[in-house]
């Protein structure tokens, strides 16, 4: 009866223990946190093996302390490849240096017509912001048109301070032209706050895109899969088709061109409210929290095409085909990306007398050229 007393003590002591231990095994689990459970299951039987001994009154302290141990440190050497992701530093990826494509510097990546342009600006330049991943395009138009002189990227008549800020200097009346996606309704009822009419004339196409890592096996999504994710609807990798591993969907500050470019998508599905880790103050943080390789089981991110594989070129990241198209050059021309975006010159009734006439000269035949030349789709480019 005593021995039975002991076994029934333990088992209930057990079943005790296993009331906490399974709803918690069951979360890590099945949310994508699998790489816990050896060490729980290692910490779970050692504790239990402590308790066992106590009131089984094994005495030999070898026995009683090293079974126990040596238990949980199998689960944690079980647990080591696992976790080496959630402890290897972040794949580095440092913001795009505009300095690289700044008008007129020498060994720019700006691109050139290869002769001169038919429309010139000697005067009255008009001062230009925009998005950075649009200043190699428009650096370029000032390259060709502007006077031959040097421009500060951050501080000059062709900058770049990121698209909000260019929304608000545009609005201040500070910049005449900036250089951006459409914007955010925030930035729209901004502009109507101050009686400001904004001017948005398309100059050429982009892909929005969403990327992962590249261990990720998924290689593509359809558009609805994207807004499940997105609207928190599909939280875990094994519900399209990747591994059993919760999704970390990575998003951009409010009023930034990727995350209106992400509004626009939804449509009328809401987005989900992201953690605040899960959110990248820049374009280029975004893709360097998915390369990291932490993160190679779950993120997602979206950025811009052009921006993604010729500023950044993080080869970490893979861009993902979206209802089975890849998003290239060819599928932004023919309309077959079914994701894209128009890149607009914007203004907001600009007194500067040469506006009217550079933006003109954009849509010509030297500044689409540009355009194509930079790596964009131009605004008129369809399928042959």
């Amino acid at each position: 009866m005593k021995l039975f007393g002991r076994i029934a003590s333990l088992a209930g002591f057990t079943l005790l223990v296993s009331f906490f231990a399974v709803p918690i095994g069951l979360t890590l689990l099945f949310g994508g946190h699998a790489e816990w459970m050896p060490i729980l299951i290692g910490g779970f039987i050692g504790f239990i093996v402590i308790v066992g001994m106590s009131i089984f009154n094994v005495k030999r302290r070898a026995v009683f302390y090293g079974v126990p141990i040596a238990i949980v440190l199998i689960g944690c050497v079980v647990a080591v490849p696992a976790l080496y992701k959630l402890t290897k530093p972040v794949v580095a990826t440092s913001d795009v240096d505009l300095y690289d494509y700044a008008p007129n510097k020498p060994g720019t990546k700006a691109v050139e017509l290869g002769r001169p342009a038919s429309f010139r600006i000697e005067q009255d330049v008009p001062i230009i912001d925009g998005a950075t991943a649009l200043y190699p395009v428009y650096a370029a138009f000032a390259q060709a048109v502007y006077p031959k002189q040097d421009y500060d990227p951050y501080n000059s008549a062709v900058m770049s301070n990121r698209t909000g800020s260019a929304y608000e200097n545009l609005l201040a009346g500070d910049v005449d032209i900036i250089f951006a996606l459409g914007p955010s309704e925030a930035q729209r009822a901004r502009a109507s706050e101050l009686g400001k009419e904004l001017v948005l004339t398309p100059i050429g196409k982009e892909a929005f895109v969403f990327f992962v890592n590249k261990e990720n096996p998924v290689n593509g999504l359809t558009q609805e899969e994207l807004r499940d994710i997105y609207s928190g609807k599909v939280t875990n990798w094994k519900e399209v088709g990747g591994n059993r591993s919760k999704i970390r969907a990575f998003q951009r500050p409010a009023d930034s061109g990727s995350q209106t470019a992400l509004e626009e998508f939804m449509g009328d599905v809401p987005i989900m409210k992201a953690p605040t880790e899960e959110v990248a103050d820049l374009m280029s943080g975004i893709i360097t929290y998915v390369a990291d390789y932490r993160n190679y089981d779950g993120a997602i991110g979206y950025t811009f095409r052009y921006y993604s594989e010729s500023m950044i070129g993080n080869n970490n990241i893979r861009l993902l085909a979206v209802d089975g198209a890849e998003p290239t050059v060819e599928t932004i021309r023919s309309g077959a990306y079914p994701i894209t975006r128009e890149l607009y010159a914007i203004t907001a009734r600009s007194d500067n007398p040469n506006v009217d006439a550079f933006i003109d000269w954009i849509l010509s035949d030297e500044g689409q050229e540009l355009v194509e030349k930079t790596g964009y789709v131009g605004i008129n480019s369809a399928a042959d």
